[in-house]
């Protein structure tokens, strides 16, 4: 199943570093959220895209995890080519992976 199916996400920029919240609907969705979406699947989703570091960070009270990927956005706002120098649509991208269902 896709991740979207049961977590919603937020996203931001600071410069060329992208951040990430994901969020599980339902609490009860959260050890699944927390075992499956970690910094090396979010790396292989986003692949090309960030150049730098991806680094981790949960938000347990939140039922939430939070990715801070440097050199993400080709430079930054001032300086990409890209159609989306903030990074917007990250957070529809990381929504895609394929997560196994839960129970």
């Amino acid at each position: 199943m896709k991740l979207r199916e049961i977590a919603y996400s937020r996203s931001g920029d600071k410069g060329d570093v992208s951040n990430i919240c994901v969020f599980a609907y339902e609490e009860s969705h959260w050890e699944t959220i927390r075992r499956e979406v970690t910094a090396e699947r979010v790396r292989e989703v986003f692949g090309e895209l960030v150049k730098g570091e991806i680094t981790r960070y949960e938000l347990p009270g939140t039922s939430g995890l939070n990715f801070v990927m440097t050199q993400a956005l080709d430079g930054g706002v001032s300086r990409s080519l890209r159609t989306d120098p903030h990074g917007k649509s990250y957070q529809s991208l990381i929504l895609d992976m394929e997560i196994p269902p839960t129970a």
